[in-house]
């Protein structure tokens, strides 16, 4: 039976989130496991397990752009799409869904042919060394063939999440995941490919998920239709997608500019032991954010539908419900990490000297994740508002103007260089919160106050 088309503006909104949010956020959980399903049995390996597990660590800056090349075009383009929905405007959003899905497969060649040629050097940037290089290069060699299918999956499946298909979208992510894991073992251990069977694992994952979006998509029972007639792109209607997608793509890619200073940095005051337990830091920093993600991306339909209705109350409340939800979250889970460091470290190495070294970082790297929650639902509203300036501002200020000066200042001010550099972290995200707060609170009000006025 098809989806009504207005549900987004009718139904409560905590139905609806719950609705939304809870399929959005397992398919998020579940997405995690692509990377950390590898990284656990890969630390696991017999002989050079840890060095292994270090190896593919040094491959995240690389993947986390791949996946922000997918957020600059769906993650501009999905919350335009269900703008155009609540205005009724049904052929505009079939034109974005189309316009989005040529411009990614165009990037995607781009992309693939830059892993292809330059990966071992680009790793060697990225902090890989002589003992694990031969690693990194392994496994992105084979990642790198299968980018066409990772940009579709995760660009195309925002577009299923932002007409209401949360349940459809979370099924997307789980298709792909249940196979990695069972093909990682496999693979990695049954046909005794080690790094190299990991990534084949995930690349076939991938396909398997990117077939089920594009068959969903050209179905009966999606509201926006992939059609031939729609694929060409107009500058006119993808680039104020890009031009919101900015902020998501800024988020992603920064990480990989993220990893490569800690990795960096790490390697000079710390060597190896110190890269490999940044490795599992970002994967528990991982474990934090996409769960907060999720959850902010299953209101996104809801506040970007309203908004484009012109129904400022409904925008109002959808806010106020994401800020405690997000907040309750990120509050527990620090908690969590906080009692219990070496319980997360644990679950990705068995090495006595890296869990001893890694239980002590976490401390340090997740000290303010708490404030997380106001973090992410003021950004996020920013894009289902269609507020492009904000959304970018904020996500550069936190990135560019706090965290990457930080990594390098920090270890000049204080004697302990390897705690100040993860120290870097949550003196970032104290003062980042502070400004994105008092920003979202002035431009909150200015766009509901347009909105009420009718203008």
């Amino acid at each position: 039976m098809t989806q009504d088309k207005t549900f987004l503006g009718t139904e409560p909104i905590g139905k609806l989130l719950v609705k939304l949010a809870v399929p959005t956020v397992v398919a998020q959980l579940v997405n995690m496991l692509y990377n950390i399903v590898d990284r656990i049995y890969i630390g696991h390996m017999p002989g050079d397990g840890s060095l292994a597990l270090t190896g593919v660590g040094v491959c995240l800056p690389l993947i986390m752009i791949i996946s922000a090349f997918a957020a600059l075009v769906a993650s501009g383009g999905a919350p335009r799409a269900s703008i155009a929905m609540g205005k009724g405007d049904h052929d505009l959003a079939e034109k974005l869904l189309g316009g989005c899905f040529t411009l990614q497969i165009v990037i995607s060649a781009i992309l693939t042919a830059v892993m292809l040629i330059w990966s071992r050097d680009l790793l060697l940037m990225f902090g890989a060394s002589e003992n694990t290089i031969g690693y990194a290069a392994d496994y992105m060699r084979i990642y790198a063939i299968g980018t066409l299918l990772v940009q579709l999956t995760l660009g195309m499946n925002a577009f299923i999440t932002a007409q209401g298909f949360a349940t459809t979208g979370m099924l997307t992510v789980l298709i792909g995941a249940v196979a990695n894991i069972a093909l990682d073992p496999l693979f990695i251990y049954g046909l005794g490919m080690g790094v190299r069977g990991a990534a084949l694992a995930t690349v076939i994952s991938q396909g398997l998920s990117c077939v089920w979006v594009i068959c969903f998509l050209r179905g009966k029972k999606t509201l926006l239709r992939l059609k031939r007639e729609n694929l060409l792109v107009s500058p006119k209607l993808i680039l104020p997608c890009v031009a919101l997608g900015l902020a998501a793509f800024i988020m992603q890619s920064s990480e990989s500019m993220i990893s490569v200073c800690f990795n960096s940095s790490l390697l000079r005051y710390g060597g190896d032991v110190a890269v490999g337990a940044m490795t599992i830091l970002s994967s528990v920093m991982q474990f934090a954010m996409l769960p907060l993600q999720g959850i902010a991306q299953g209101a996104q339909p809801i506040s970007s539908y309203n908004y484009g209705a012109r129904n400022a109350d409904r925008v109002r409340q959808t806010f106020r419900l994401l800020l405690r939800v997000c907040l309750v979250y990120s509050m527990v889970l620090w908690a969590g990490i906080m009692l219990f460091p070496r319980g997360f470290a644990g679950i990705f190495t068995p090495d006595a000297e890296l869990l001893d070294f890694t239980a002590r970082a976490l401390r340090i790297y997740c000290a303010m994740l708490f404030l997380f929650g106001i973090q992410i639902a003021c950004q996020m509203t920013f894009v289902s508002i269609g507020n492009a300036p904000c959304s970018i501002l904020v996500a550069v200020l936190r990135k560019f103007v706090l965290l990457l000066p930080l990594i390098f200042l920090l270890p000049s001010l204080l004697p302990d260089k390897v705690t100040a550099v993860y120290l870097a972290e949550p003196v970032a995200d104290v003062i980042a919160v502070t400004c994105t707060a008092l920003l979202f609170s002035r431009q909150f009000k200015k766009a509901l106050a347009v909105l009420e006025a009718g203008k």
